[in-house]
């Protein structure tokens, strides 16, 4: 089932009771129309992305003064993205993806200039009875599993989970982005909500072939409990000679159909340096009708190492509310506070729009 796709079915599901928070539905996009569909071969071709916008104050707590702006994405960062498959017998499919973010509030491509064209995802692979195995540039396994742990889902503006380990402004813990290049990654079959993900990054560098990045992740869903796994290295090349970081993930969400409870611990360590830091998250959704959803949530990151200015405490927490006006569309309003050790606090505010195709 595409991703789209899944998400699609768990907003229904919402809609009769909470599940996992509203931003989770979107955070890896919506049903779609198949522009292209030739029964014939066995092959179809389909578009589909997530257009969002907010507007409103920012301030971190490091920064002296607010900024009033219009951002990019907002619960989920806007993308559009072409897929398709093709039946090659036996029960297995040839699949490919071809993602690129962007900034509606300006029409620039990805995320930031430093983005390539494709900058969500670019694979090609296998999909079967045995699972999937694709080639690429990949999402990170670790920054989906955080998704589904928070009621913010995968928003790298409002949840503060994601903000403090994958966001370099907030001070993020671990290195490297939320989508890996050179990558091959194999996810299993579904054995009873049970599930894997290997995810293996080649480094590309002459005379050492092991300098990628690897990843290994286990996840569950079902009976009303979702729970995560994760364990990646990620190796880099500073001044010096080559460091590795190794991050480790554990959380779980259950929904109690009055109220959706929200728990991870995030952890990295950097021996080569030392430095090192502990996470630690909190959260809640609460449905108040089928489209009317209340999100809360805090996460706290404690920095440990040699020197004085990685001894530092963050402590970030938002408070949203999520408005469903139809299958594709809703918006929301969210507060969020910021506070770092020897700073004064920072404040944001905004209202945004999400939309799906």
């Amino acid at each position: 089932m595409k991703k789209a796709q899944r998400v699609m079915v768990r907003l229904q599901a919402r809609k009769v009771a909470a599940t996992l928070g509203v931003t989770a539905i979107f955070c890896s996009g919506l049903a779609f129309t198949p522009v292209d569909a030739r029964a014939d071969s066995g092959s179809q071709v389909q578009l589909y992305g997530i257009v969002g916008t907010y507007v409103g104050s920012v301030k971190r707590s490091d920064t002296p003064q607010s900024t009033a702006l219009m951002g990019s994405g907002g619960l989920t960062t806007s993308f559009w993205g072409i897929s398709g498959k093709e039946d090659l017998g036996g029960g297995v499919s040839a699949i490919f993806a071809l993602e690129s973010f962007f900034q509606p509030q300006n029409g620039a491509q990805g995320r930031s200039a430093a983005d390539p064209f494709w900058s969500r995802n670019a694979y090609v692979g296998f999909k079967g009875d045995f699972g999937q195995l694709t080639f690429g540039r990949q999402r990170n396994p670790t920054y989906t599993a955080e998704s589904m742990v928070n009621p913010f889902g995968s928003s790298t503006v409002f949840s503060p989970l994601v903000l403090q380990t994958f966001v370099t402004n907030y001070g993020g813990t671990i290195i490297g982005d939320t989508v890996w290049n050179n990558t091959a990654k194999y996810t299993t079959p579904n054995y009873r909500g049970f599930g894997a993900t290997v995810i293996y990054g080649l480094g590309g560098v002459a005379g050492s072939p092991g300098i990628g990045n690897v990843g290994v992740h286990l996840n569950y869903q079902g009976h009303g409990l979702t729970a995560v796994l994760s364990g990646q290295r990620v190796r880099y090349t500073a001044a010096g000679p080559v460091g590795a970081q190794y991050a480790y993930l554990a959380g779980a969400a259950y929904d109690f159909k009055v109220v959706t409870l929200f728990g991870a611990w995030a952890m990295t360590s950097d021996v080569s340096t030392p430095t090192g830091s502990h996470t630690y998250e909190a959260g809640l959704s609460i449905p108040f009708s089928p489209a009317d959803f209340l999100l809360a949530e805090w996460a706290r990151t404690q920095r440990s190492g040699r020197t004085a200015t990685t001894n530092s405490l963050r402590n970030t927490a938002s408070l949203g509310y999520d408005h469903v006006l139809s299958k594709r569309t809703d918006i929301y309003a969210i507060y969020s506070y910021d506070k770092v050790s020897a700073h004064p606090t920072g404040n944001t505010f905004a209202v945004g729009v999400r939309h799906t195709f």
